[in-house]
C-alpha cells in the first residue's frame, strides 16, 4: 500500500487526493480477479494461462500507478509511489508474476482502505459543508418564492419548514421555534427560541414551521462563516504531516540503498525485490493524516471547530491559558445596574444619545446599552462620523451633537476630565464602568453587571486537569474588579487595565512559561488571538475578527468543550506517533530480513500489507474512545525526528 509521501495530502484534506473518487473499487477488483483466475487455472495445470492472468492483473494496476507517478513528477513531487512502481515492475522483470499480482492487489486494496479511513475520519467536517442550504423560501406579500441565499437581505421574512436548515441568522417572527443544534454544538436536546429571539444559521427546525426575519446577509451569517473556516481547515497541512513528507523522502532513499546493497552483496536481484516489496511508507504518510483528521472530526462533533491539524497538534502542547473576561468567564450580556448623571441633564436623553452612537459598535456593553434603551422605549437616531477604538470606546455625532462612550483612556484622548471614581469597595466585582461625554463635557457614569458563568470555575479546573499549568486573566477592566471576579477560581495571575496592544504584549510575555493558548470573543481580542501559539474564539456569535484570527472556534458560548477538545487532541497525537514509530520499526525489521534472504518477494508483500492494515486501523482508533483519560496524554510522547 505504497503512497507518495511528498504528494500525499496533509492532515487537513482527503488523504487520497491523488486518486479519483470511484477508482479504488475497480482498481482493487482487477488484481483480485486476476489472482483468483490464475490460481484456479494453476490447479488445473494451465500454468501459462495463470501466468498471463497474473501479468495482466499487475499491468492494470501498474498502468494506473505510472499515471499517478508521472502526474506527481510534473508537479515536482517525488515520493514513495516509486517504491510500489519498482516492486511491481521488478516482479514482472524477474519473472515473478504471482508476486507481482499479490503486490498489485495489496497496493490497490490499500488505496481502498486508505480512502475509507480518510473519508470516515473527515465525515463530521465535510458534513458541515454538505448541509449548507442553497435556497430559501422568502415571503413577499403573502407569496412564497424560492430564492438563492445570495438574494436574501436583512429584513426578509423566510419560511423555515420542518427539517430545514436555517439559511441566515435572524429572529423568530412570532410564537416559538424548536431548534436542533446538535450538528453545530453537539447538544443532544433541542432548544426553544421565543418570539424576537436571535437564532443562528446552521441549526435545524425540529418543530413546526415558523417565520424567520433575516438579521444579516447569508454571506455574513454564522453558518457561512463556519463553512469558510472548515474549508480553510481542510486546505491546511499540519507540521507533523510536513515532517512525515520530509522523512518519507529519507525513507525512500534508505529503501533504495538497502535494496541496492543487498543486490550488490549477494548478486541476487530477488533480494532487492523483496526489500522493495516490504518497504512500507504508510506509517509515515497515512498514520499521521488519518489520526489527526480523526481528531478534527471528533472535535467538530462536540462543537469545537479546529482550523487544521497544526492547531490540533498545538492544542495537545499548550501549557498556559490567557483568557479574556467578557463573554468567556462571564456571559457577555451585561445589564445596566446604575446610572450617575453629571450636571443638569435628563437621564433618558443621555442614554438615548449614547445608545444611538453604540449602534455602530459590536461590543457586548454596546449591546447592553442598546437593549436598555429599547426597554425604556427610547427612539434611537442614526449616528454619523463614528470612530471606534477597539478596547477603548466609540465617538461620533448624533443629531449634530458630539458624543463619546467608552473608558478613561478614550476620554483622556478627547481631553475630557471626569470626577474621581467611587471607592473600589462600593463597586460590584462584576461591574464594568462606561463613561459618556456629550459636546465635550462629562455627562454620565454607567455601571453594568456581567455575572460570572456558573460553569466558569469548573471549566478552568477541567482545563487544569488536561495539562494547563498556568491560567492568566487578561482584561480591560480595573484591577480590583478583575481580582474580585476570579476570587476562589484557579487563576494564577490577573492583568487588568489592558488595551489591545497591552493584551498582546501579555500573551507574548507568557510564552516564557510554555506554549500559550489565548481565549477571547471580541474585536479587541483579535490581535492577542493572532499573537498566541493557539487562539480560541468563543461562541459562534463572537466578533468576526476574533473568529478569523483564531485557530479554534468554539461553536457554543462556553469554555466547557475546550477541555474535551484537549483530550481529543492528546489522544489523536499520541496515536499518530505510536503508529509512526511502531509501523516504521516493523517495516525496517522486515526490510532487513528481506535483505538477508529470510523473506521472498511474495512473503514480503503479505507482510507489507499486514503492517499497513495494522497501522491504518490503529490510526483510526482516534475516531473512537472517550479521549478523557490522562493515559492518552501525548505531552510526554516523543516528537517526530
Amino acid at each position: 500500500m505504497k503512497k507518495s509521501a511528498l504528494s500525499s495530502p496533509g492532515t487537513d484534506r482527503p488523504v487520497t487526493a491523488g486518486w479519483m473518487p470511484g477508482v479504488h473499487g475497480w482498481l482493487a477488483a482487477l488484481p483480485l480477479a486476476g489472482l483468483c483466475v490464475g490460481l484456479a487455472v494453476q490447479v488445473l495445470g494451465r500454468a501459462d494461462i495463470a501466468t498471463a492472468a497474473w501479468i495482466l492483473a499487475t499491468l492494470a494496476v501498474l498502468g494506473a500507478l505510472v499515471f499517478q507517478v508521472v502526474t506527481s513528477l510534473t508537479k515536482g513531487d517525488v515520493g514513495l509511489d516509486l517504491v510500489a512502481l519498482l516492486s511491481m515492475g521488478g516482479a514482472l522483470a524477474l519473472s515473478q508474476p504471482l508476486a507481482g499480482a499479490v503486490i498489485a492487489l495489496m497496493y490497490a486494496s490499500g488505496q481502498s482502505l486508505e480512502a475509507y479511513a480518510s473519508g470516515r475520519a473527515g465525515r463530521a467536517m465535510t458534513a458541515l459543508i454538505a448541509r449548507q442550504p442553497r435556497t430559501a423560501l422568502r415571503e413577499d406579500g403573502g407569496v412564497l418564492t424560492e430564492v438563492p441565499l445570495a438574494a436574501l437581505v436583512p429584513g426578509d421574512r423566510i419560511l423555515v419548514r420542518v427539517g430545514d436548515v436555517l439559511p441566515v441568522d435572524g429572529r423568530v417572527a412570532a410564537g416559538r421555534a424548536i431548534l436542533d443544534r446538535s450538528s453545530l454544538t453537539g447538544e443532544a436536546l433541542p432548544v426553544t427560541a421565543i418570539a424576537n429571539e436571535l437564532v443562528l444559521s446552521g441549526t435545524v427546525n425540529a418543530g413546526t414551521p415558523f417565520t424567520l426575519v433575516a438579521e444579516r446577509p447569508a454571506a455574513e451569517s454564522t453558518y457561512a462563516g463556519i463553512v469558510r473556516l472548515v474549508e480553510a481547515a481542510q486546505a491546511r497541512k499540519a507540521p507533523m504531516a510536513r515532517l512525515a513528507d520530509r522523512y518519507g523522502l529519507a525513507f525512500l532513499v534508505l529503501t533504495l540503498l538497502l535494496a541496492g546493497g543487498a543486490w550488490l552483496a549477494t548478486g541476487d536481484p530477488l533480494r532487492a525485490l523483496a526489500v522493495l516489496v516490504v518497504a512500507t511508507p504508510c506509517p509515515l504518510i497515512l498514520a499521521v493524516p488519518v489520526a489527526l483528521v480523526s481528531g478534527l472530526s471528533r472535535a467538530a462533533g462536540i462543537g469545537v471547530l479546529i482550523k487544521g491539524g497544526g492547531a490540533l497538534e498545538m492544542l495537545a502542547k499548550v501549557r498556559v491559558l490567557v483568557v479574556d473576561k467578557t463573554g468567556t468567564l462571564t456571559h457577555g450580556n451585561a445589564r445596566l445596574t446604575s446610572a450617575r448623571i453629571l450636571g443638569a441633564r435628563d437621564e433618558g436623553e443621555v442614554l438615548r444619545l449614547a445608545a444611538s452612537l453604540e449602534q455602530a459598535s459590536s461590543h457586548p456593553l454596546a449591546r447592553a446599552l442598546i437593549e436598555e434603551a429599547a426597554r425604556r422605549g427610547l427612539p434611537l437616531a442614526q449616528p454619523e462620523g463614528v470612530e471606534e477604538m477597539p478596547g477603548e470606546g466609540v465617538s461620533g455625532s448624533v443629531e449634530g451633537r458630539s458624543v463619546a462612550v467608552g473608558g478613561p483612556h478614550l476620554m483622556q484622548m478627547h481631553g475630557i476630565g471626569f470626577p474621581a471614581p467611587a471607592e473600589p469597595g462600593s463597586i460590584s466585582a462584576v461591574t464594568s464602568t462606561v463613561l459618556i461625554a456629550i459636546d465635550g463635557a462629562p455627562a454620565a457614569v454607567l455601571a453594568f453587571a456581567d455575572p460570572l458563568r456558573a460553569d466558569g470555575g469548573n471549566a478552568l479546573r477541567e482545563l487544569r486537569a488536561c495539562g494547563i499549568e498556568r491560567v492568566v486573566l487578561a482584561t480591560g477592566d480595573r484591577q480590583a474588579v478583575a481580582e474580585a471576579l476570579v476570587a476562589g477560581l484557579p487563576v494564577d495571575a490577573v492583568v487588568a487595565d489592558l488595551d489591545p496592544v497591552a493584551k498582546t504584549e501579555t500573551v507574548a510575555a507568557e510564552r516564557r512559561n510554555g506554549p500559550v493558548m489565548m481565549v477571547g470573543d471580541g474585536v479587541n481580542d483579535a490581535p492577542a488571538l493572532a499573537a498566541a501559539d493557539l487562539g480560541v474564539a468563543l461562541g459562534a456569535r463572537g466578533a468576526a475578527a476574533a473568529a478569523e484570527a483564531a485557530d479554534i472556534v468554539l461553536l457554543v458560548d462556553s469554555l466547557a468543550p475546550l477541555s474535551r477538545a484537549i483530550r481529543i487532541a492528546n489522544r489523536a497525537r499520541a496515536i499518530a506517533l505510536q503508529s509512526v514509530w511502531v509501523g516504521l520499526g516493523l517495516s525496517l525489521a522486515g526490510m532487513v530480513a528481506a535483505a538477508l534472504g529470510h523473506l521472498s518477494p511474495l512473503q514480503g508483500a503479505l507482510l507489507q500489507e499486514a503492517i499497513d492494515v495494522a497501522v491504518i486501523l490503529n490510526a483510526m482508533r482516534a475516531l473512537g474512545g472517550t479521549g478523557d483519560g490522562r493515559a492518552h496524554d501525548a505531552s510526554t510522547a516523543p516528537d517526530l525526528p
